[in-house]
């Protein structure tokens, strides 16, 4: 296949919208293995592997955590206007990241919700004997998805420590904690994953780590109070994970000017496919709820908002390569439900998934050119199975009070 096929970084908005980034395309087999090369190299000599969503809440847990550790620092410094171009990790056209220059004694291993095992696996692996591992930031939705690595990971490792902020199912959290390993889940409505770590490390932080979990905190739980969070939320989803995390933790939440510049010349492209997205946008009525539903490769977070100020309760991004990001609202607070009927998990109002219906490159090509109608489908009906369960559930009450 010609490289030009699968590039879309010159492709027009319109197409670019409706398209999977160079990452998509990559055989899984080939980017496996890179990804152990570059796990393997991180981890030579390292006293701390870091397995992290590289996301701004993971991310700064990794920077929590090497200030903990009085990792060294190494800041990039950029050569005039070069600086970092690569794209979000499902969209990169540059996909497979060197590991850092530098290595680290607190090593970062990123992982997605879906990969979690693979990375620590790597890290029983590739990890010197003794080393501690952190797991920052990710919730697997099974006990069996991660059973077998965990025990590998117990074998190498002098301790195993996992701190989330996600909605954890009482088993498997239980099951994680038998296993040895020492799982604090903080209260989604209230903390991120920064903030777990910040109250759970016995270190004395200075205040500027305070500040980053808090201004974190406020772009990952949505609430938007601080202009700050976008900047620091929209550096970690464009650069490199190695990068951010140097340079919060050289700036804290106030980053340089080299990085704003940089922020607003990716913010062009972003506003235009968020407008895009928005243009898709349907609304159905589920029960009481109204459900926005759209395509298309944009930030998730700013297209929910915009169909809920279209009055939408919550809402239904799919993303060209398969997966989907469920916003809700105060009005609806079971994301996290409706994405376990579909292969996913999360929050009450903020969650993601990748239903299980994609068995060939056939299916994927209908999912572009019907711009995601068979999965919008499967999360609708999820959505009604949610509400009707949620409904039946207030009958069986009402009809308890009134015996």
């Amino acid at each position: 296949m010609y490289d030009d096929l699968i590039d879309s970084s010159d492709l027009p908005i319109a197409r670019k919208s409706v398209l999977p980034g160079t990452g998509f395309f990559l055989p899984d087999s080939l980017e496996d293995d890179l990804e152990a090369e570059q796990t393997q190299a991180a981890l030579e000599g390292a006293e701390v592997a870091v397995v992290a969503d590289p996301d701004a809440d993971g991310l700064a847990c990794v920077a929590l955590l090497r200030e903990a550790y009085d990792d060294v620092r190494n800041v990039p410094e950029p050569d005039d206007d070069d600086v970092t171009d690569s794209e979000d990790s499902e969209d990169s056209e540059s996909p497979l990241e060197e590991p850092e220059p530098t290595p680290h004694s607190v090593a970062l291993i990123p992982a997605s919700p879906h990969d979690v095992e693979d990375a620590i696996a790597r890290v029983a692996e590739y990890g010197d004997e003794g080393i501690d591992l952190y797991v920052c930031d990710l919730c697997p939705d099974r006990y069996e998805y991660v059973a077998d690595e965990l025990e590998a990971a117990l074998e190498t490792a002098d301790r195993v420590s996992w701190y989330d902020h996600h909605q954890w199912g009482d088993d498997v959290a239980e099951s994680v904690r038998d296993a040895g390993v020492d799982l604090v889940v903080g209260d989604s409505d209230t903390e991120c994953s920064a903030d777990v770590v910040y109250r759970s490390l016995e270190y004395d932080f200075s205040p500027m780590y305070d500040e980053l979990a808090a201004v974190t905190r406020d772009h990952d739980l949505w609430l938007r109070e601080d202009p700050r969070s976008d900047d620091l939320a929209d550096y970690a989803y464009w650069t490199d994970p190695a990068e951010y995390v140097e340079v919060v933790r050289e700036y804290g939440v106030d980053l340089p000017e080299w990085v704003g510049e940089y922020i607003e010349k990716r913010r062009v492209e972003k506003e235009a496919l968020i407008e895009q997205a928005v243009a898709r946008a349907e609304f159905r009525e589920i029960g009481e709820y109204t459900v926005g539903v759209t395509y298309g490769r944009c930030s998730q977070n700013e297209v929910a908002e915009a169909m809920r100020e279209d009055g939408a309760d919550a809402s239904v991004i799919v993303k060209p390569a398969g997966s989907a990001s469920i916003r809700g609202t105060d009005a609806f607070d079971r994301c996290h439900e409706v994405a376990g009927k579909v292969n996913g998990g999360g929050h009450p109002k903020a969650a993601g998934c990748k239903p299980d219906i994609y068995d060939d490159m056939l299916d994927y090509a209908t999912h572009w050119t019907s711009r995601g109608a068979v999965t919008k489908r499967v999360i609708i009906d999820a959505f009604q199975a949610v509400v009707d369960a949620a409904d039946e559930e207030g009958g069986d009450e009402a009809d308890s009070n009134d015996r």
